[in-house]
């Protein structure tokens, strides 16, 4: 029989701006869990949130060199399982090539050390065959996390980078990137993640509209997302690294300056192409567009110092589309993903009128385990989960993210 191993993560953020409640309630539930209902072995599930801070933090660093220990040592028959609660956020397109329109969906580490779609899809490919990855990604924006997965339960949400250029073009004509609507959803995110709800238009009028996410709503109690709007996200990390340089347009080559190696491989991708540009002379709209910290980097190529740019150089990269915002990744065939909500929606961080503070989807998640004693499919899991948090009043469409062969097989094991 194979082995079952898990990392569970949650992320509280607490004394911040994005203080969320329950994350580290749904990570002690799921480990319950598992121990109790599908027989892990205790020493078999690793635990990092930040609750304690002499414990090891979930940063960047941490979380992706636990995802990639739990794939390495994976063996045919093995249960993977990673849970994450926490915030989630969506990078905009930063080459300032015409055609890079899209986003990247991350989820969002104590540290900031964004991990992307991109990343959590390159790490499923090299599960082997015979064995099973399953996440869960109570956060923002997660639909796309597992990019390129068949969506199995969704409203077909996602859209591929030619359509959603075109509707930004509608939105904003003479903004080829669709700049003000963009500062338009980040506005709205800023306040609703603060709890403060902003009507949106009607589902028919906001088919043209790629902001759809809705504040959830529950009675006697308190509901904030977990979307980590970008315009906090750039204040935490401005806070955590004591920088004033950093804006939106220049947040991956931050990242990069910041964590160097330890930044997300898509990242340091990035940084090769912008930086390759740079060598090459193509300053025009480049060093404009992602402003003083290109320079910066330009400026210490120039000069020699190549040891904090060895991370980004030695990336293998064929072409600038790789680094395009969302993935060109192959479809990973050993993954499944039940995400919290569509990748333009925001999931609930919710805290009922006795203080007892979860996710939506995580708690959905344990009543309905908890209510069956046979397996639950993917499947079964997700559309009852659609339901019951329908019932509840949230506005969030949990979604599975698979292959045909891997929809009605058992949850987790």
């Amino acid at each position: 029989m194979g082995r079952k191993r898990a990392l569970l993560v949650g992320i509280n953020y607490p004394g911040t701006k994005a203080e969320l409640k329950g994350c580290h309630n749904d990570v002690a539930r799921m480990r319950r869990c598992l121990v109790d209902r599908f027989g892990f072995d205790d020493a078999a599930i690793r635990v990092l949130d930040d609750a304690d801070p002499a414990a090891p933090q979930p940063t960047g660093a941490n979380i992706r060199r636990d995802l990639a220990r739990l794939v390495a040592d994976a063996r045919p028959g093995d249960f993977l399982f990673f849970h994450y609660s926490g915030h989630g956020t969506r990078l905009p397109a930063e080459t300032g090539q015409d055609d890079d329109t899209g986003y990247d969906e991350c989820i969002v580490p104590s540290d900031m050390n964004l991990i992307t779609d991109q990343d959590f899809t390159e790490l499923v490919q090299k599960v082997p065959d015979g064995c099973l990855f399953t996440i869960v990604s109570d956060s923002c924006h997660s639909g796309g996390l597992l990019d390129k997965a068949k969506e199995q339960i969704g409203h077909s949400t996602r859209l591929n980078k030619a359509q959603q250029g075109k509707r930004e073009e509608r939105s904003d004509s003479g903004s080829g990137s669709g700049f003000r609507s963009f500062l338009k959803q980040t506005a709205r995110d800023v306040l609703e993640s603060q709890g403060v709800h902003i009507p949106h238009r009607s589902r028919q009028e906001s088919s043209n509209d790629d902001s759809e996410a809705e504040e959830p709503s529950v009675t006697d109690g308190h509901v904030k997302n977990r979307s980590l709007p970008l315009s906090t996200f750039i204040e935490m990390l401005k806070e955590q690294t004591g920088k004033d340089d950093i804006e939106v347009g220049s947040i991956r080559m931050t990242l990069f300056s910041i964590f160097g190696d330890d930044a997300s491989p898509k990242i340091k991708k990035f940084m090769k192409v912008m930086l390759e540009k740079l060598k090459q002379g193509q300053h025009g709209g480049v060093v404009g567009f992602v402003g003083a910290l290109a320079q910066e980097l330009l400026k210490a190529k120039l000069q020699g110092k190549q040891e904090d740019l060895k991370p980004a150089m030695e990336q293998e990269v064929h072409s600038v589309e790789e680094v395009y915002a969302g993935t060109t990744a192959r479809v990973p065939s050993n993954g499944v993903l039940i995400s919290g909500c569509q990748t333009d929606q925001t999931s609930a961080d919710a805290t009922t009128a006795k203080g007892l503070s979860y996710g939506a989807l995580s708690n959905a998640i344990q009543a309905i385990l908890g209510e069956k004693n046979r397996k639950v499919t993917n499947k079964e899991l997700v559309l009852k989960a659609r339901e019951l948090l329908s019932k509840q009043g949230y506005k969030q469409q949990p979604g599975l993210y698979c292959s045909d062969k891997h929809t009605e097989v058992a949850f987790i094991c």
